[in-house]
């Protein structure tokens, strides 16, 4: 027994069994451990492919979302290289991903979310939004993902 686990019982600690990953995170880490083996045994070639089949393969309004917001990153940052990550498609520059698009029913939400990792360049002080909901795709708001993503890939 571990010693962290040897002083929880003798403070008369009780130990709680966590309930451990929802069953749509480990499909999401299941989908990513495919793309890896797929990465090796093909390289790092563009997934434009891969990434338009994870958008087909959505439900409206997610597909819509989704086909929208890659037509848009592909545009505004024709630098990023399309690929999937957890079985949604990412945009990554150097092999690390820029950012993402997770649809809401994925995960069971009542949004679809438009990320960006560390790779981004959206620095802002001490503070700044890395993840964005969205709904609908407005004039508005297809100006603001524009922004945001030529920001990122600065």
């Amino acid at each position: 027994m571990k010693k962290t686990d040897e002083a929880a019982k003798r403070a008369g600690a009780v130990s709680k069994k966590s309930d451990g990953f929802t069953d749509e995170e480990r499909a999401a880490m299941q989908e990513r451990a495919k793309e890896l083996k797929a990465e090796a045994k093909r390289g790092k070639a563009d997934g434009e492919a891969d990434v338009l089949a994870k958008i087909a393969e959505m439900a409206e309004p997610d597909r819509i979302l989704a086909a929208r917001i890659h037509e848009i990153i592909r545009t505004a940052a024709p630098s990023l290289s399309p690929k999937t990550w957890y079985g949604m498609p990412a945009y990554a520059r150097d092999g690390k991903i820029v950012c993402f698009f997770q649809s809401a029913q994925k995960f069971n939400a009542r949004y679809a979310t438009l990320g960006f990792n560390d790779a981004a360049k959206l620095d802002e002080g001490a503070l700044w939004p890395v993840a964005f909901a969205v709904k609908e795709l407005t004039d508005t708001v297809e100006a603001k993902i524009i922004a945001l993503v030529k920001r990122a890939v600065g």
